[in-house]
This record gives C-alpha cells, sequence and structure tokens, in this order.
C-alpha cells in the first residue's frame, strides 16, 4: 500500500507489506495503542529512530524525514513555530490543544506536513 496524503489507510496489514515509513505511520494510526503505551509520541520518535538507525545498517536508501532536524521536525519550525529543541515529539506533547491527544495531533500534523509535500514535489 502507497502512503495517500488525503487521508490514512482504512485497512491494517502485515509488516511485510510495508513499503516504507508512512506506511508504517498509518498502521500506528490504525491501531495506536498496540504501538505507543500510553499514547507516547515520545516511544514513537524512539521508534522512528530505530527504523532510521535500521535503514542505515542495511544500506537500505528511503526518504526518512523524521530524523531531529530534518523533514518534519524542519516544517514544524517553519510552518507552527515549533522548536526542534527538544525533539518533535516532546514539542508536539507540550503544544497538544485541549480536547485532543498528543497521538491524534501528531496525526493531524502528519497529514498536514504531507499535504504540503505533495503540492510542492
Amino acid at each position: 500500500m502507497i502512503s495517500d496524503p488525503q487521508g490514512p489507510p482504512s485497512a491494517v496489514e502485515r509488516w511485510q507489506e510495508y513499503v516504507d515509513v508512512h506506511d508504517f505511520l498509518d498502521q500506528v494510526r490504525l491501531r495506536p495503542n498496540m504501538w505507543l503505551t500510553g499514547g507516547s509520541l515520545r516511544q514513537l520518535e524512539s521508534i522512528l529512530i530505530g527504523y532510521r538507525v535500521a535503514l542505515g545498517v542495511h544500506a537500505i536508501d528511503e526518504p526518512f524525514p523524521f530524523w531531529p532536524g530534518e523533514g518534519f521536525a524542519r516544517w514544524l519550525l517553519e510552518r507552527h513555530g515549533m522548536s526542534g529543541a527538544i525533539g518533535w515529539a516532546a514539542e508536539i506533547e507540550r503544544r497538544t490543544p485541549d480536547g485532543s491527544t498528543p497521538v491524534d495531533e501528531f496525526f493531524r500534523l502528519l497529514d498536514e506536513y504531507r499535504s504540503d509535500m505533495a503540492e510542492h514535489a
């Protein structure tokens, strides 16, 4: 399944079917409690750092915008004034509006980021 910047997937897939980090995140969106204990974005950030390290260890060339200070974090700073000094996960957790959860806010921002990237591609 290829990620659609217009919205989340509607079906759970086996991890062997994921094409890239966006497919993985789409699956986390479907079942966040399975992946993120207590809805922690910092845990998601750690998982993604591990994902990036695995790409490097296995010499896989895949665009990865979730490394600290790159792609998504830079976009958060430019678009929303969110500093990357404490990491994008902590910054989103800190700025999550009332009535939302950090995980919901992350996916809202991720959708916005994907849409912006698709427009500029």
